[in-house]
């Protein structure tokens, strides 16, 4: 018989069980209100989370949060086990921000989840290191997120653009 007595979950891996199960008490909770108060909560967690951070941390969440807004502002935003996350009409989480101090590693990263549509053949990058954000990268990252959450057209068909692969 073996000793089993290391503990299960790490303290880090304890907390981000803890804010997935809040998460999941508050989505229950605001399943019943307009899309618009779903909005304006989301958005309050969200920033409630950017100041929470460490100064560079905050710094480029704020940036992708805006970027976010600005590329694709019929993404939801939310939180996604503590970090910044924005959401399509269904809910699920199409990208969010990982804080670099959260884990302590030596870069953020922003990445996108399965709901992105950034299919490109057979390999495609879902993540991107963060170290600091150029008006070049920027751009780069919003051509990302246009294509990873083309806008619904109400037909029930997407938007893309010109010339991306499915």
């Amino acid at each position: 018989m073996t000793d089993n007595t290391a503990p299960v979950l790490t303290d880090f891996e304890r907390a981000a069980v803890k804010e997935a199960a809040k998460e999941s008490r508050t989505r229950a909770a605001r399943k019943k209100v307009s899309p618009e108060e779903l909005r304006a909560a989301g958005e309050a967690d969200v920033l409630a989370k950017i100041a929470e951070m460490d100064e560079e941390d905050a710094s480029l969440a704020t940036a992708l949060h805006r970027l976010v807004a600005e590329n694709a502002p019929h993404l939801v935003p939310k939180t996604y086990y503590g970090m910044p996350a924005w959401a399509n009409a269904a809910g699920k989480t199409v990208c969010f921000f990982k804080p670099k101090a959260k884990f302590k590693v030596r870069y953020a990263t922003f990445e996108f989840e399965w709901p992105a549509q950034l299919d490109d053949g057979t390999v495609w990058p879902v993540a991107y290191a963060v170290t600091t954000l150029t008006p070049a990268d920027l751009a780069f990252l919003g051509e990302r997120v246009r294509i990873a959450a083309p806008r619904s057209d109400g037909s029930g068909s997407v938007t893309r653009r010109a010339g991306a692969r499915r």
